[in-house]
């Protein structure tokens, strides 16, 4: 049975065929690329750093050092570190995630957001990932080189075994190996014979080294499977914003498109069929035509209108939600009651989001609840615009017996809102609409 291809140095190391793979050439090519990385992002931590360096030199000489100074260093030093680590972590775990396919095969994917148009700082500053990359840098450029230098020392102490026969001379001094001497190939040769030993372990160290440094990396550097999920979702719902967005800016077209384009050659048509009307014998059959036509023509007319304010009232866009609620409370089948207390007009998407709740809900209750009247509430405490739509029927509202409640629940939930419903059997009905209303868009357009 064939073994199994490893994705990683440390399982390949398990390999009966690792020294005759490429296994031991990547972890060579791994381990010889780390030191310049330690030394380009040792360099900015050091003097980010350099208050604390002196700090710890203050402290080990303890000339009666003044509390406050050392207090001011302590501070001052973690106030660099925490400004200027993530700009030398950033671009280092960045070079480190590329760096990882030389002796890790398995997809590494950032834990990292997208950031919002410039809020790039904000995003990074604010990541979770961003201090683990700071944590990674921290690590690489302190406690690394010591493993590296631990596993170099092993390694030069294997080659002079190796080479301590051809290095001892007589007369010549003794040649250190470890704690011990030689001074002549007779005492050379029996750590000639061991470090030809352990040469072949050579690569299996510089392997384990390296898998160690890259599952330290992996750690700190790649999205778990819970940041990858979060990364996703927040990635779907900003799509889905957009999406939104994208359908809302091309309703409006079409709202434009009807009422300056459609609405006014329909309204011409009327006026040329009313003054020919007049032009006509009243009792003629051309006059009856003319009148019929006239009057579909109005119809057709009122029913644009209709069709127009359905897709953007355009009180809406022009004064605001409180005009758009108090015209729809107009057109309203039942009696509705209109109360709004808002000290700023909220971002568009918002606006329009909350007016449509509110048109959809009182169509239902139109529909289905067979009350006698309803009330919109509207208010924006704080950074929360709230929305409450009651009706005095039947209630019962259960969203399992059909899509609208759904509809309304999905519509909340693309601006990060939340809807509320209480229906109890016999009435009355409350929904409940909270939608996060933080800062004015742009509405232009």
């Amino acid at each position: 049975m064939p073994e199994p291809t490893p994705r990683t140095a440390i399982e390949a190391v398990a390999q009966r065929r690792y020294l005759a793979s490429g296994w031991p050439w990547r972890s060579l090519a791994y381990l010889l690329t780390a030191p310049p990385l330690m030394l380009a992002a040792g360099l900015p931590l050091v003097l980010l750093t350099l208050p604390w360096i002196v700090l710890l030199l203050r402290v080990t000489e303890w000339n009666d050092p003044s509390l406050a100074g050392l207090a001011l260093l302590l501070v001052t030093g973690a106030m660099l570190l925490a400004a200027g680590g993530p700009l030398v972590a950033l671009p280092l775990g960045a070079v480190e995630r590329r760096r990882l396919r030389m002796v890790d095969t398995r997809p590494v994917v950032s834990a990292h957001r997208l950031p919002r148009h410039g809020a790039w700082l904000r995003t990074r500053y604010s990541e979770a990932a961003t201090w683990r990359e700071l944590g990674y840098a921290v690590l690489l450029t302190t406690v690394a080189p010591v493993g590296y230098a631990a596993v170099l020392v092993l390694v030069m102490l294997i080659g002079a075994c190796l080479a301590s026969p051809f290095l001892v001379s007589e007369g010549a001094a003794p040649v250190a190996l470890g704690i011990t001497q030689v001074s002549t190939v007779g005492e050379a040769v029996p750590f000639a014979l061991a470090g030809a030993a352990l040469l072949p372990a050579v690569p299996y160290l510089l392997a384990l080294l390296a898998g160690a440094h890259a599952t330290a990396a992996r750690a700190l550097l790649s999205a778990g499977p819970g940041e990858r999920l979060h990364a996703e979702l927040v990635e779907v719902s900003r799509s889905r914003a957009r999406l939104v967005d994208a359908f809302e800016a091309e309703r409006r077209r079409i709202e434009r498109d009807l009422h300056d384009g459609a609405q006014q050659r329909l309204v011409g048509l009327t006026l040329q069929l009313g003054l020919a009307r007049l032009d006509l014998p009243p009792d003629s059959p051309a006059a009856q035509a003319v009148a019929s036509a006239h009057d579909q023509a109005k119809q057709l007319m009122a029913e644009l209108r209709e069709l127009i304010r359905g897709i953007h009232p355009q009180a809406l866009t022009d004064s605001g939600l409180p005009a758009a609620l108090r015209e729809l409370a107009d057109q309203s089948a039942i009696p509705l009651t209109v109360h709004t207390k808002l000290d700023r007009r909220p971002p568009a998407p918002i606006e329009t989001a909350a007016y449509f709740v509110a048109a959809e809900a009182l169509a239902n209750v139109s529909k289905h609840s067979g009350a006698t009247a309803a009330s919109i509430d509207v208010t924006l405490d704080g950074y929360v615009l709230a929305v409450e739509i009651r009706d005095n029927g039947r209630g019962g509202a259960d969203p399992a017996r059909g899509t609208g409640l759904t509809g309304l629940a999905d519509r909340v939930s693309v601006v990060d809102g939340r809807m509320y419903l209480t229906s109890p059997a016999g009435g009355p009905t409350l929904i409940r609409v909270e939608i996060p209303c933080r800062q004015n868009s742009d509405r232009s357009g």
